[in-house]
Order: C-alpha cells, then sequence, then structure tokens
C-alpha cells in the first residue's frame, strides 16, 4: 500500500488488518496495534500506540499522523510497519509506504 500527505496535514492513515483462523476470519480489535515509521530498509525501533476503527469488517487499524498529531514525519518516504499483539501471536508487518510531500 503506497498512501501520501502533505507535511502540513494531519490525518487519520489506516490499514485494512485480516487475521484467518482455522475457524475462519478473526475480529482482530481486542488486540493492542501499534505503528512504527521507519527510513527505508531500516527494521522499527519504536512503536507508536494505534487504535481500531470501530466499525468493521473489514477490520482498520489507525493512526494520526501530522504537525499536530503523535506522529509527526518530515517530507520524503517513511516505511510503516504494523504490530498486534495478540495470544500467542504476535505479527509484525510491514504495510507499506508512506510519502509526505
Amino acid at each position: 500500500m503506497n498512501l501520501s500527505q502533505p507535511a502540513s496535514s494531519t490525518q487519520i492513515v489506516q490499514v485494512n488488518v485480516t487475521f484467518i483462523t482455522s475457524a475462519g476470519t478473526t475480529d482482530p480489535r481486542g488486540d493492542v496495534v501499534q505503528f512504527a515509521f521507519t527510513t527505508p530498509g531500516t527494521s522499527p525501533a519504536v512503536w507508536l500506540t494505534g487504535a481500531w476503527d470501530a466499525t468493521g469488517p473489514p477490520y482498520l487499524a489507525q493512526i494520526l499522523v501530522g504537525p499536530s498529531a503523535p506522529v509527526t514525519l518530515t517530507a520524503g518516504a517513511w516505511d510503516m510497519w504494523l504490530k498486534v499483539t495478540d495470544n500467542p501471536e504476535i505479527p509484525v508487518m510491514s504495510v507499506g509506504i508512506l510519502s509526505i510531500y
């Protein structure tokens, strides 16, 4: 997934999350969701708490990005990462690129 937004804009970034088990699709909204934004080719070191969109399915993990948000990024391309803390799994996924211009 490739997203873009102006550096002056504060907006919600959303990622569609699907967990499939032997019983079918699982609702992940009870799990802790975190995001990381790194320079390309770098692994996450700092995780930021995200939230779940209240509707669903589809299940959308989200975080606010911009100058008046918990996540402020400079102009450039950022790798987006998502981590969902479940039991026993804790998947860490590269979910796309966010371009700030």
